[in-house]
């Protein structure tokens, strides 16, 4: 693992633990096993390693659901990229990954790394027909991966880890089986 690998890794772990009050560049680097003036080598504002951090995070966000995918998302089908979406959100949000997120939720210049991989693997909102059941299906799973994985992190009941790998699948096999609902026309 690279030493800039090591300080991010260490920052997420800080703030998790600690918060970001706590998360100086010093217990970074300590945290690290490297100096403060490598932090700073990599790093050269606290400001720029908060970004690293997200554009890190995200990037180990998009490699799990490559890896649950099982092949390149550009030969997948927005179904496939959905289902392993719903089955990587089966382990839960991390610590780091759940203040990463509240703190990009405000900061335009934050969310990017974060939309540029939810964009490769979940359905467009603005494409959806409210109509359309096959569709609305679809964005249910979504919602609910998103709920499965944020639902400790928020102080609900822990499930026990083959209760969320099932959910997870019945998430993901959710996606297929929406296209055996009746589509628009029927409805018409």
């Amino acid at each position: 693992m690279s030493s800039r690998d090591r300080i991010l890794d260490a920052y997420a772990q800080l703030l998790a633990e600690e918060g970001e009050r706590f998360a100086t560049v010093d217990a970074v680097a300590a945290r690290a096993g490297v100096s403060k003036g490598g932090v700073l080598y990599h790093f050269p504002s606290k400001d720029a390693m908060m970004l690293a951090l997200h554009e890190h995070q995200a990037q180990h966000w998009d490699e799990e659901m490559i890896h649950a995918l099982g092949k390149d998302p550009d030969e997948a089908s927005q179904d496939e990229r959905l289902a392993a979406y719903a089955r990587v959100s089966a382990r839960g949000a991390t610590g780091a990954e759940l203040l990463l997120m509240l703190e990009a939720s405000t900061d335009s210049e934050l969310s990017k790394p974060w939309k540029r991989v939810i964009t490769r693997w979940v359905p467009d909102p603005a494409s959806i027909d409210p109509t359309d059941p096959r569709a609305l299906q679809k964005m249910v799973a979504y919602l609910a991966a998103d709920g499965l994985w944020l639902s400790e992190s928020v102080g609900a009941i822990p499930l026990p880890h083959q209760l969320r790998a099932a959910l997870a699948e019945h998430l993901a096999r959710s996606v297929a089986d929406a296209d055996e609902l009746p589509s628009n026309e029927a409805n018409q």
